[in-house]
């Protein structure tokens, strides 16, 4: 199942990575035969794997230097080395490699922690690309994965985190934020330091 996945994401960050980069560029007009021909796109991918943050973040800014880009995250017990955090990065194939992304990890067990960390990574231009919640040996924290477009003027956010056991708290205070303007872009679940088992949920509105 988990390859299944992975594979879908895989072509959806290829055509996505390949249509950014058509988008930045000026391209020649196109005769109504090519427009209909879909581009085959070709990319290649990096699989990070670790036990700890640090070593992720370490590794995800060298994969960064080499042109890739952050697909998705996912942690839990595997055949690769126990309880692993998972990095899925992307790159399309024969282009220019040029680094463009800046990435930053968050861990943490308290959630007022990581709504300080995430407020101040968003302060510096960096934005929620993705988060799981990790296991430990002597517990369980939630990560983040930040990403900042080295090319691009930064969009500056603010962000809140809701932490809950209750769904139907989660989604009271989802409305009351959403009331507020801030908007949803992610969540997790699993046991942790948070509280137990919670929902954990990332939401954020634009800076006023």
């Amino acid at each position: 199942m988990i390859k299944v996945v992975a594979l879908g994401l895989f072509l959806m960050t290829c055509f996505g990575i390949a249509g950014a980069q058509e988008a930045s560029q000026s391209t020649p007009k196109r005769s109504p035969e090519t427009e209909t021909r879909p581009r085959q796109v070709e990319c290649e991918y990096k699989l990070l794997a670790t036990n700890r943050v640090s070593t992720m973040e370490k590794e995800m800014k060298e994969a960064a230097d080499a042109g890739y880009r952050f697909v998705e995250v996912v942690s839990g017990a595997t055949f690769l080395g126990g309880s692993e955090a998972l990095v899925v990065m992307a790159r399309q194939k024969d282009e220019n490699h040029k680094p463009r992304f800046d990435y930053k990890l968050l861990a943490t067990t308290k959630t007022s922690t990581m709504q300080k960390e995430l407020q101040e990574a968003a302060d510096a231009g960096f934005e929620r690309r993705g988060q799981s919640v990790f296991k430990k040996t002597l517990g369980t924290e939630v990560i983040v994965i930040l990403e900042r477009d080295r090319e691009a003027r930064p969009k500056l956010w603010d962000y809140k985190l809701l932490a809950t056991k209750r769904t139907s708290t989660m989604e009271k205070e989802v409305a009351e934020a959403a009331e507020a303007g801030y908007e949803f872009v992610g969540f997790a679940y699993g046991s942790t330091f948070f509280g137990g088992n919670e929902v954990i949920t990332i939401m954020r509105r634009p800076r006023q």
